[in-house]
């Protein structure tokens, strides 16, 4: 009888040193991410044709780590884009191409070169850098050539600095500089604890009218406030915003429902997912020419059932969902809306402020909206374009996310 006590005593302690241990293990975070797609003509790299092209961009890690991946995209290309090279090293500072102490060399299944098939994706091996939430990261790539069909994110409100691959050895003084990021989708990091945020959205949120190299995108912000909180500092946050992005049909990059499995489900860590998306497909209905009453009916209810698979796909695999209410546009001169236009928004906002449809609410409607015309933003907040908010307002946006959403207290 004492024998099987001892046993039983043994193996519990076992059980508990073993969950003990478990909970010690490090992980995967997304740390940074970008959506990517097919570049246009005014997006693409220069130097096509050119035998090799040497790339290096600047990103801003929201979360710590003791080690980093890296994720290349060639998910728009027609055919395999070989990458010759890819190190990676502390960036000197947000506007300059110069780096801190020497670069590291990233590999690929232990090899320094990469094929990424078409449509495809590579993971690189862990590099041996530690990552500080908040400071850049200067990743450089080297391609063997440059591809017809380009894959980057345009959005990025940050200068990269290109070379030829054979430019004279001067470091990246003589560099050509163009907003954007290229093949690059990803940085994860790993950590004890760690968790993601994804805001799976479109211009309001990648930043138009943000000047370069400048960090005041409202993600951002957000970001500052989480790193300086010690109850969300496990927290990253990853914009997935697109320039012109709809929730139903492509355009400016891929819908955001066929988004999600890539720029959210598969990244690792994420526990959190923020929509703000759907003034585009509002406004895209008319802009035009008036459509039906009907045709007003079906656009919002395909959207809100394309919000319900999104919420029911990320409940699925255990992500809390936040609505982000649309905010108001209607002293927009591109999408000049009308009362029917305004209806529209009412009604989708209306459906996200409904318990139960998403798991948190986070009202930017009544955040940024004129009081004394509620179908317009406020004056201070308004980009002068009637859709985009201003610097201040970014600012007020990411500073009015309430931190509570992430740290389990109502």
């Amino acid at each position: 009888m004492i024998a099987r006590w001892f046993s039983l005593a043994v193996a519990a302690l076992s059980l508990v040193c073993s969950g003990a241990a478990s909970a010690q293990q490090k992980r995967w975070v997304v740390s940074w991410a970008s959506s990517n797609f097919e570049l246009n003509d005014q997006q693409r790299l220069p130097h096509e044709g050119n035998a090799g092209i040497v790339i290096r961009q600047l990103i801003r890690p929201t979360l710590s780590g003791d080690r980093m991946r890296i994720r290349l995209s060639n998910v728009a290309g027609d055919q395999p884009l070989t990458v010759t090279s890819v190190t990676v090293a502390p960036a000197a500072a947000r506007d300059s191409a110069a780096i801190r102490g020497g670069p590291v060399a990233v590999t690929f299944s232990g090899r320094g070169t990469a094929m990424i098939p078409q449509g495809a994706e590579f993971l690189s091996d862990p590099v041996a850098l530690p990552v500080t939430a908040l400071e850049h990261l200067a990743v450089t790539i080297r391609l063997a050539d440059v591809p017809a069909r380009q894959t980057g994110h345009p959005g990025s409100r940050t200068n990269s600095y290109i070379l030829s691959a054979d430019a004279p050895d001067t470091g990246f003084a003589n560099a050509t500089k163009k907003v954007g990021w290229f093949n690059l989708a990803s940085i994860e990091v790993e950590r004890r604890a760690g968790r993601a945020l994804v805001i799976l959205a479109d211009s309001i949120t990648d930043g138009y009218g943000v000047q370069p190299d400048t960090d005041a995108r409202w993600p951002d912000t957000l970001a500052n406030r989480l790193q300086a909180n010690r109850a969300t500092r496990d927290l990253a946050v990853i914009n997935q915003g697109i320039g012109g992005n709809r929730l139903l049909r492509d355009g400016l990059g891929p819908n955001g429902l066929a988004r999600l499995e890539r720029d959210v489900l598969a990244l690792p860590g994420v526990t959190h997912l923020m929509l703000l998306i759907g003034v585009n497909d509002l406004g895209t209905l008319t802009r035009d020419a008036p459509v039906s009453a009907e045709r007003h009916a079906e656009e919002r209810d395909a959207m809100i059932a394309a919000y319900a698979q999104i919420v029911a796909r990320a409940r699925a695999r255990g992500i809390r969902v936040i609505g982000g209410t649309i905010l108001p546009y209607g002293a927009s001169a591109y999408y000049h809306p009308d009362a029917q236009n305004e209806a529209d928004r009412q009604s989708v906002n209306a459906w996200l402020r409904t318990p139960g449809n998403v798991d948190a609410v986070m009202d930017f409607d009544a955040l940024m909206r004129d009081p004394a015309n509620p179908s317009r933003l406020r004056a201070d907040y308004d980009s002068g374009d009637g859709l985009h908010p201003s610097i201040a307002g970014y600012r007020v946006m990411g500073e009015a996310v309430p931190l509570r959403l992430f740290t389990g207290r109502r």
